[in-house]
């Protein structure tokens, strides 16, 4: 682990040096089994299994942080709850697995990051399962299913924030999440995510960035499943998020500076399932990506150089099918390379962009929706894209 908070603070005073090296070689399993019948109270379940992981912040100083993880095993974790009869209280379900993770943060000080994080060939898996065919939740369920095989994320307030981070993978990364139930008389959901790469860079308060990324992923595929099932629910949602290679930056109150450079040669799928033969509100969403990256200022200067290739492909399917009920929502998103920059809403900003995109591998959304009886409404969207850019600088009433 990095310093704790209080020794990085005392040592930040000198313009300190953190070095931390994490090498984990075998496999690490994280596994629940729940048989639940008549609960009169809430069901909540936390499943997680996590290769490498460090964390530190600086309080009032400078400091250099250089991190070097590496994962060679698998990181899995599991949870499945069968519930009998009824269940009066919330269930909540989160099952999270992870290859290497870096959380570091500023407050009042300057930090310099060097970070390097590989996930060799291998497995990161989550999978959430809940409920059983006679299951009556009557309270509504928020189960989650999340893989990410690296994680860097950033904080900073009243700080600037720099340096360099590079993130490789060539494992595979699946995440899987159902609920299974006869009777859901309040609001349910399935949330399923998997990530091979993942950048969060978050700074206010009169901070600012200047940051290098190289993001890669090589294994054979990524795939997010989220399914929501039901005989008859009330507010019944699956959504579903696959990602290569996610890179998002925001900052608030100095300048953003930022070079990217992100490639992808895996197979992205994102899948979402909702079923109910009565509902009042469905929704089934998914969105599969090989390469995002996300740059806003909420100030007035922006630069970003970014580079994205992409020859995997990116496959994601939604659908619902229902009998009798209200409204129904299905949506598919697809996108081979994907930035979006940004600066001042309500000044005049300045954003440099330079940007390359290459997309070689096939991106396919499709919507599917049955409804076998009658209901209120109906709306479905699907959009797949091979490269998308957007910049612009926004100005109060435009």
């Amino acid at each position: 682990m990095l310093c704790a908070a209080a020794a990085t603070e005392a040592a930040a005073q000198d313009g300190a040096i953190v070095l931390n090296q994490q090498l984990q070689l075998g496999d690490v399993f994280a596994g629940q089994t729940l048989n639940v019948v008549d609960s009169q109270d809430q069901v909540t379940v936390e499943t997680s299994a996590q290769g490498n992981s460090a964390s530190g912040a600086v309080y009032n100083g400078s400091i250099t942080v250089q991190s070097d993880q590496t994962m060679q095993g698998d990181a899995v974790a599991t949870t499945d709850i069968t519930l009998g009869g009824d269940t009066w209280g919330v269930v909540n379900a989160t099952t999270q697995a992870g290859g290497n993770y870096l959380a570091v943060s500023a407050y009042d000080a300057t930090l310099t990051l060097d970070a390097t994080q590989t996930t060799d060939d291998g497995l990161i898996s989550a999978t959430t399962e809940v409920g059983d065919s006679s299951a009556r939740l009557h309270a509504g369920a928020a189960v989650g299913a999340s893989a990410i095989s690296n994680t860097v994320a950033v904080y900073g307030q009243t700080s600037f924030v720099s340096g360099t981070i590079d993130q490789s993978s060539s494992a595979i990364v699946r995440s899987f999440g159902r609920i299974e139930s006869q009777y859901i008389p309040a609001e349910a959901s399935v949330n399923s995510q998997a990530i091979v790469n993942a950048i969060a860079v978050n700074s206010d308060n009169t901070s600012g960035q200047d940051l290098s990324i190289a993001q890669r992923s090589f294994g054979s595929f990524i795939e997010a499943e989220a399914s929501a099932n039901a005989g008859n629910a009330w507010d019944l949602a699956a959504r579903a998020r696959a990602t290569a290679n996610q890179a998002v930056l925001y900052n608030e109150g100095g300048s953003v500076v930022n070079a990217s450079d992100q490639r992808n040669s895996s197979f992205v799928r994102a899948s979402a399932l909702t079923t109910a033969y009565d509902y009042g509100r469905a929704e089934a969403y998914a969105r599969g990506a090989a390469n995002e990256l996300s740059v806003g200022n909420n100030d007035i200067y922006v630069e970003i150089d970014n580079t994205q290739f992409n020859t995997g492909g990116v496959d994601v399917i939604s659908t619902f099918s229902g009998t009798n009920g209200y409204d129904v929502s299905v949506g598919a998103d697809a996108v081979g390379n994907s930035v979006t920059g940004y600066a001042c809403s309500e000044c005049e900003g300045y954003l440099e962009a330079g940007n390359t995109q290459t997309n070689s591998g096939d991106v396919s959304a499709v919507a599917n929706t049955t409804v076998a009886g009658s209901n209120r409404s109906v709306i479905t969207g699907a959009n797949a894209v091979g490269n998308s850019a957007s910049f612009y600088v926004s100005r109060p009433g435009n």
